[in-house]
């Protein structure tokens, strides 16, 4: 389908009943034509806005995501999952039917202002992404922004959008003390292979752009190139560190692809569609990496495997870095926390209401 990862809408793994179409023959539309499914915002209010986690993998413990569900239709989106638990698919309904958060800079404030919260680096978007084509129309991830930085809360930032430009002017005041930074994911450069990866999300050049649009605006900004698949976008990986050190970049890191339960029946679908040649090769490695396995979800291996394939992308992704000056001490991002505070018209307005007791 023009414009999306996913060609199919496996059922809710939740699911008490199984739906199956069946075309006898008397439909009124065109045998030869798919209906293209339309994005729908499901606008919603949560209860709260902070997910909290406790994986050594990942390098903060708590995180906002103001939308659930993505537009960019990655095909390999560990996040695809996440949807069964609102009772829809992980393939088209991902990327078709996406929550709104509409109260979740409300949420924040209030979150933020508890006695009992303690500050440390926030990172927004790490679900799904904060920028997806949503937000140019709902703007939920600025509002976001805005109660950070009356916060004086440091955060950190992945995202695959261009649209992050537009919250320069926000970004670029917290950069300034410390308390912002940003990574922009390339998985690939190859701009025909992107386009079946990640149908909606911004080109790579036009990626590689915003990473030198916010390094010259004095934001801290890395690269991510995740995920790394093997057989089929690993060759990417020097050129990509090559071309965001070459935009500015002073971070970087990477990920092995990850197929999490239904994510790996719909990468597997994707490659036997667009790579039938390469799907046996790219799945070999891939369980190679996995020990034996499509997925291992095990601290410590998940984000980069294991074995010859893994040991070799390790190596490579190192001495890239090295060569490329990339994760050097001195230009690595310093987050702080010590300027964290509530503000005071906010701190007496929940005085004052307390007082009422």
């Amino acid at each position: 389908m023009k414009g999306r990862g996913s060609g199919s809408n496996p059922h809710n793994r939740f699911a008490a009943l199984l739906k199956e179409h069946i075309d006898d023959g008397w439909g009124e539309n065109d045998p030869g034509q798919v209906e293209q499914p339309q994005t729908v915002a499901l606008v919603n209010t949560v209860r709260s806005i902070i997910s909290y986690n406790q994986s050594p993998d990942i390098p903060f413990d708590r995180s906002i995501n103001p939308y659930q569900g993505c537009e960019h239709g990655c095909i390999y989106c560990y996040a695809r999952p996440s949807h069964a638990y609102l009772d829809m698919s992980a393939g088209l309904d991902f990327e078709t039917r996406i929550v709104v958060k509409a109260n979740a800079a409300t949420l924040l404030k209030k979150e933020l202002s508890a006695k009992s919260y303690r500050c440390a680096p926030l990172a927004l978007g790490a679900n799904t992404d904060a920028y997806q084509p949503l937000e140019r129309s709902h703007g939920i991830t600025r509002q976001v922004l805005e109660v950070l930085q009356t916060f004086r809360h440091p955060l950190a930032i992945v995202t695959k959008s261009a649209l992050i430009e537009r919250d320069i002017d926000i970004l670029q005041q917290m950069a300034q003390d410390n308390l912002a930074e940003v990574f922009i994911t390339v998985d690939t450069l190859d701009h025909a292979l992107a386009r079946r990866l990640d149908p909606r999300a911004a080109a790579p050049k036009r990626r590689l752009q915003a990473i030198e649009t916010l390094v010259q605006a004095g934001i801290p900004t890395g690269v991510l190139v995740a995920p790394v698949i093997p057989a089929l976008t690993d060759n990417d990986m020097e050129a990509i560190l090559q071309a965001a050190a070459g935009a500015g970049a002073s971070m970087a890191g990477y990920v092995l692809l990850r197929l999490p339960r239904e994510v790996e029946g719909l990468f597997e679908a994707w490659l036997q569609q667009h790579y039938p040649l390469k799907a046996a090769h790219v799945l070999s490695l891939i369980e190679q990496s996995r020990g034996g396995a499509r997925y291992d979800s095990t601290f410590g291996a998940r984000m980069r495997g294991s074995g010859i394939f893994a040991q070799m992308l390790r190596q490579r992704f190192d001495l890239a870095t090295r060569k490329l000056g990339l994760n050097q001490r001195d230009n690595l991002s310093r987050l702080r926390s010590d300027l964290f505070r509530v503000p005071q018209e906010i701190a007496e307005k929940s005085q004052t209401q307390l007082s009422l007791f």
